[in-house]
């Protein structure tokens, strides 16, 4: 550790790199303020990219009341599909529909539908429908009790790149992100927040204007009880979810939303080609929020809800990859933890030096809870500027000009086809991942790219030098899980028993990376993207 601390000031220290934080941090810096991000671990290490990866209204969130959330959240589905177009896309699902314990009666099922078409403008999505299964091609893989099922529409999103992307574009509006640095200190004075800020080998002093506590489930636990009480009005609820990945279930382009036994529903997702993701559950957690995993009887919950609707059984033994998150709900004591509330909270405290703590949320509402987060911080601070987020495209979704575009979500594959004849020599599957991961900064990455060679050494199946090179130097990429499991999903494409040959391989690759450069420190390498 340095004897020197170095000293930044600024107006805005958010403290959390999730998706809520990182979306701060982009809406108050595209306003003009200066603004801090430090996360203690990389950016969306933890509930942000455990999520069911989805940006969807809720429509299990109906049956509960909570209208409001969810025309908030198909409101926001519009708007996020058409500013990131390269890492979200439409998803239509499909929910099968038989007697039995669990099934809603199919009236119900028709009014939620009819509600969820028309509670939030809707401006390219397809309207939901009965569909026979025998006529289907969703009801080839399904038992055949199933005779017919309900349609809708919303749509999937790499949630981990979605915080990347938006960390990136707060560095580009001139925001500090600093990744692996913990706030270890805070003190408030009436005109400023003095907070030290802790990495491996360093340590930065930060005076800031305001501070945002967006640190998920840590947010209750952040601040002292010194500061005044950081507490949400109503008790946070930590609930864990999980996820399993199973080899591809059904070959369709569509997902499946399974209703269970117990009132509950399970998603059965496309996911990478290959697989099949299905998740998620619920179960209160107390545990450690460093080592959040799935437990035996969660997998074999999620395995049950698979052999109750496909022709295809399961085993535990047949899942590939899983992964489970905590998520910091808003009170629901006393209810299940599935019927707790997605929604948000903002709690502001102005005794003393500005203090927004953020509840709550979800992938989906993001944008909006960052918007309603700044429209309180920049008057606060004297800046009356207002929201710009609806309006602009996240880095990389800029495909047809830099304003949001329906076309651009319905013209995507067009697109990517032009770029795979732009890059010829490269295999099309290989061009199709960058355009998903990059968008319109694909060109800027490769370069001129004449051959398969010009790529670098292939250091782990898929991963060559020219995308780690930039993941390091662009994304805050530090480690080979932070690449194999964040910035891509290229670990999951390598056979599990090989899994830790290939992150020691891409881990000493990285080392030999900073050598060369004289990055001796993560530090030193946290520097370059500042």
């Amino acid at each position: 550790m340095s004897g020197h601390a170095r000293r930044i000031d600024c107006d805005v220290l958010v403290v959390g790199g999730g998706i809520n934080g990182a979306g701060i941090a982009r809406d108050a810096s595209g306003r003009g303020l200066r603004v801090v991000l430090c996360e203690k671990d990389d950016l969306a290490q933890h509930t942000s990219s455990a999520s069911s990866k989805l940006i969807h209204g809720g429509l299990r969130y109906l049956e509960q009341y909570q209208f409001g959330l969810v025309r908030k959240a198909l409101a926001e589905r519009e708007v996020l599909l058409k500013s990131g177009p390269h890492i979200m896309r439409p998803l239509r699902f499909v929910m099968p529909h038989a007697g039995g314990a669990g099934m809603r009666p199919a009236w119900m099922l028709r009014a939620g539908l009819f509600l969820y078409d028309h509670l939030a403008r809707r401006d390219f999505l397809p309207p939901s429908e009965t569909i026979a299964l025998q006529a289907h091609p969703s009801g080839e893989p399904l038992q055949p009790r199933f005779e017919r099922a309900f349609a809708y529409s919303d749509a999937w999103v790499d949630d981990a790149r979605l915080v990347v992307l938006a960390a990136i574009d707060a560095r580009e509006r001139g925001a500090t992100v600093l990744t692996r640095t913990r706030c270890t200190g805070l003190q408030r004075e009436a005109q400023r927040w003095v907070a030290t800020l802790r990495g491996a080998d360093d340590e930065t002093r930060v005076h800031a204007r305001c501070l945002v506590n967006a640190a998920g489930p840590w947010a209750a636990s952040l601040l002292p009880s010194t500061l005044g009480s950081p507490q949400p009005a109503r008790p946070l609820r930590l609930v864990k979810g999980s996820h399993i990945v199973l080899p591809r279930l059904f070959t369709h382009d569509s997902a499946y939303i399974l209703q269970q036994p117990d009132g509950r529903i399970v998603f059965a997702i496309p996911y990478e080609g290959r697989y099949t993701l299905v998740g998620t559950t619920d179960l209160d957690y107390q545990g450690d929020l460093d080592r959040v995993e799935i437990g035996e009887a969660e997998t074999a919950y999620l395995c049950d809800a698979v052999n109750r609707a496909f022709a295809q059984q399961v085993v535990p033994e047949d899942v590939v990859w899983s992964y489970a998150g905590v998520r910091p709900l808003i009170g629901g004591e006393g209810a299940s933890a599935s019927r707790a509330s997605r929604d948000y909270r903002l709690e502001t405290d102005s005794k003393g030096a500005p203090l927004l703590s953020v509840f709550g949320g979800k992938v989906t509402t993001f944008r909006k809870l960052a918007e309603q987060a700044v429209d309180w911080i920049a008057p606060a601070l004297g800046r009356r500027v207002p929201g710009w987020t609806d309006k602009a495209c996240l880095p990389g979704g800029d495909l047809f000009g830099r304003q949001p575009s329906a076309r651009a979500v319905r013209q995507f594959e067009t697109w990517t086809r032009t770029r795979q004849q732009q890059y010829a020599a490269l295999p099309p599957e290989l061009v199709a991942r960058y355009a998903r991961a990059y968008g319109t900064r694909l060109g800027t990455m490769l370069g001129y790219c004449p051959s398969r060679d010009a790529l670098g050494e292939e250091i782990v199946p898929g991963l060559f030098e020219v995308e780690a090179d930039w993941l390091v130097k662009h994304e805050w990429a530090h480690t080979a899980d932070d690449i194999l499991w964040r910035r891509t999903k290229l670990g999951l494409h390598v056979p599990p028993h090989r899994r830790p040959e290939a992150t020691r391989r891409l881990d000493a690759w990285l080392g030999e990376w900073a050598a060369r450069r004289g990055i001796h420190t993560p530090a030193q390498l946290s520097r370059l993207l500042e």
